[in-house]
């Protein structure tokens, strides 16, 4: 019996042959086949040869085979007639055999191993849950060196009554300090901007120049007082929001195309302005 990485090489290298004629009838070159079939050239050249023992296993040399001939018009039927397709898998042999005994003697052990190991578990809960109870029904066992119509006529004992708790008390002391003022709340800014989202901003004074010009992201916030702007231009006013004293502005009134201008006057008044 031949080996599954054994061929006959004289058959192997008549089919080779055939290939061979056929690449070359049809004015192919090695390199030619082996970039139409995208396997490398040394392949193309161990298969005309019939050297298909450095190939691999008989299952890639067939497919490999295949390939080839359907590219150059051979007929495939002889290719399951190759010696490829004839080669039988090599028998499998175990090298390992436990003995029947041996295999009884380690279930038996994995068993009783697992037995133990739950009765060391259950029985110590077992005694611990039920092991303290008294069952229901039994009534309460009294000796017998006692008559038992003594027991029925003794009065039943009375338990010591506990001293009553001691409450300490604690005296009142009248604080002749002073409450604390009420402290009143931080006066509001002028105008203040709330940035929620990314936005170009441009304030300036009342003498016309820049106070502050910036770009601004979301979480960031600008406060200014009193006299201390006269104009503002926000560039995605939907991004700004604007306090007043403390007070939302309605930036409606003051955009145009998501951009915002407007002045504020000595009193805190807002007005919109035109470029």
């Amino acid at each position: 019996m031949m080996q599954s990485n054994e061929f006959a090489p004289e058959n192997g290298a008549d089919f080779g042959a055939r290939l061979q004629r056929a690449r070359e009838q049809a004015g192919l070159t090695h390199e030619d086949v082996a970039a139409r079939l995208k396997i490398p050239v040394r392949v193309i050249r161990q298969l005309e040869a019939g050297d298909y023992a450095q190939l691999g296993a008989p299952v890639f040399v067939r497919g490999q085979l295949r390939s080839y001939a359907r590219l150059l018009g051979v007929d495939l039927e002889d290719l399951n007639r190759s010696p490829v397709a004839q080669v039988a898998p090599s028998p499998l042999v175990s090298h390992v055999h436990t003995p029947r005994y041996k295999r009884v003697l380690e279930q038996a052990g994995r068993r009783a191993i697992y037995i133990v190991m739950t009765a060391a578990i259950a029985v110590p809960v077992w005694f611990g849950t039920f092991g303290s109870r008294t069952p229901q029904g039994q009534a309460d066992v009294a000796s017998l060196d006692v008559d038992p119509a003594q027991v029925a006529d003794a009065p039943a004992p009375v338990a010591p009554r506990a001293p009553a708790p001691t409450v300490e008390r604690t005296p009142l002391v009248a604080s002749m300090a002073p409450l604390p003022a009420h402290t009143p709340a931080a006066p509001q800014p002028a105008l203040a901007l709330e940035f929620t989202g990314e936005s170009w901003m441009q304030v300036r004074g009342p003498d016309g120049k820049v106070v502050e010009e910036a770009l601004l992201g979301a979480g960031e916030r600008r406060s200014y007082d009193a006299g201390a702007v006269a104009r503002v231009v926000l560039g995605n006013s939907e991004a700004v929001r604007v306090l007043r004293g403390g007070q939302p502005v309605d930036l409606a009134p003051f955009s145009r195309a998501k951009v915002a201008r407007f002045t504020l006057s000595s009193d805190g008044s807002l007005a919109p302005v035109a470029d």
